[in-house]
C-alpha cells in the first residue's frame, strides 16, 4: 500500500479544484496586462524601448549606453508581462523521505508542488519545475494545463523515491537564477535542514526581482519527540534513539528543530515568504500566503 508513502498522479490531479478554490492577490501586485509603456519598473516588468529623458523620469532608469552614444540622455521605459513565469524548485534531499503521521515528508512536499502549479494555471503563468540535479534539465515553462501535467509527472517522480543523483538546494536555485525572469513566482519545496546549507546571500538576491515562498516539510515526531526509546530502521539498520537522555535530545534539537527555527527566523528578514508544512496538516493550508507580497 503507496498512500502516504509515495505520490500518486491521480492525487495531484484531484488536488486541482482544491487550489482553484482560493483567490490570490494578484491583481494588486501585477496590475492590468495591457501593453501600455512605464517608465517605472517593477514586479513583473520587463524592458520594451529607450526614449528622451524627461523631467520626472527616475534616475536609475537611465539608459548610459544609449545616453553615450546619441550625446542626449535617454531612460528605459518597461513593459507589464503578459505571463509571468512559476517556477517550482524540489528538494530532494533523502531526509524528505520519512514521515510519522498521515504522510511522508516527500508526498506532502508533491501535493505542494501540485498546487502551486495549480494555482499558477488560475493565475494564467507559465509553470516550470526543477530540482538539484547536474544531470536532469528542468521542466521547461509551458502554459495550460498540460505544463502542469509535465510539472505533477516530474514531482511523482521526484518523491517516489530519494534520487541517486540529488546534488543539493544549492544546485537546484543556481538553475533557477537562470531560468527566472523578474517578476517570477518561485515556490521552494524544502526540508529545514537543506536551507541550512543554503548562503544566506542568495535569498535577498532571489527576493529583490522575484515573489519568492519557501515551504519548509516538516514532521511531528521532528518537532515534538517523546521522552522515550525510540527505534528507527532503514537500509537494512536498526537504530535506537533515547531521548530521555538530555545529551541525545539536544543532539535531536540540533538536528531537526534549530534547522526549522533558524528559518523561520531568518528567511522574512530576507524578504522571503516562509510556510511550515506538517505532514500531517493539509496540503494548501500555506496556500492563502501566496501572492501576499506588496507591490514594489
Amino acid at each position: 500500500m503507496s498512500e502516504g508513502i509515495t505520490p500518486e498522479l491521480s492525487e495531484l490531479i484531484a488536488l486541482r479544484g482544491v487550489a482553484q478554490g482560493r483567490r490570490s492577490a494578484r491583481r494588486g501586485l501585477h496590475g492590468a496586462s495591457g501593453n501600455a509603456l512605464s517608465p517605472m519598473r517593477g514586479r513583473g516588468m520587463e524592458y520594451a524601448e529607450s526614449r528622451e529623458y524627461a523631467i520626472g523620469d527616475d534616475v536609475r532608469h537611465i539608459d548610459w549606453r544609449l545616453t553615450a552614444r546619441s550625446g542626449r540622455t535617454h531612460t528605459k521605459l518597461f513593459q507589464a508581462e503578459r505571463e509571468r513565469l512559476t517556477l517550482i524548485v524540489a528538494d530532494t534531499a533523502p531526509a524528505l523521505y520519512f514521515g510519522t503521521r498521515v504522510r511522508f515528508k516527500s508526498v506532502q512536499a508533491a501535493r505542494a508542488g501540485a498546487i502551486a502549479a495549480w494555482a499558477a494555471l488560475r493565475d494564467g503563468d507559465r509553470i516550470a519545475a526543477l530540482r538539484g540535479s547536474h544531470g536532469q534539465p528542468p521542466v521547461a515553462p509551458a502554459s495550460g494545463a498540460r505544463g502542469v501535467l509535465r510539472v505533477l509527472d516530474a514531482l511523482v517522480r521526484w518523491y517516489q523515491a530519494p534520487p541517486t543523483d540529488d546534488a543539493g538546494l544549492a544546485v537546484a536555485l543556481e538553475h533557477a537564477g537562470r531560468l527566472l525572469r523578474p517578476g517570477s513566482r518561485l515556490v521552494v519545496l524544502a526540508d529545514p535542514a537543506s536551507i541550512a546549507s543554503i548562503d544566506e546571500s542568495r535569498w535577498p538576491a532571489l527576493a529583490a526581482h522575484h515573489e519568492v515562498m519557501v515551504l519548509l516539510l516538516t514532521d511531528p515526531l521532528e518537532r515534538e519527540p517523546p521522552r522515550t526509546m525510540l527505534p528507527f530502521q532503514g537500509n537494512g539498520h536498526r537504530v535506537e534513539v533515547d531521548l530521555g537522555n538530555a545529551r541525545q535530545r539536544q543532539r535531536w534539537r540540533h538536528a531537526f528543530v534549530q534547522p526549522l527555527e533558524s528559518a523561520l527566523e531568518r528567511l522574512p528578514a530576507r524578504g522571503v515568504r516562509v510556510q511550515v508544512l506538517a505532514g500531517d496538516a493539509a496540503s494548501d493550508a500555506w496556500l492563502p500566503a501566496l501572492g501576499r507580497a506588496a507591490a514594489r
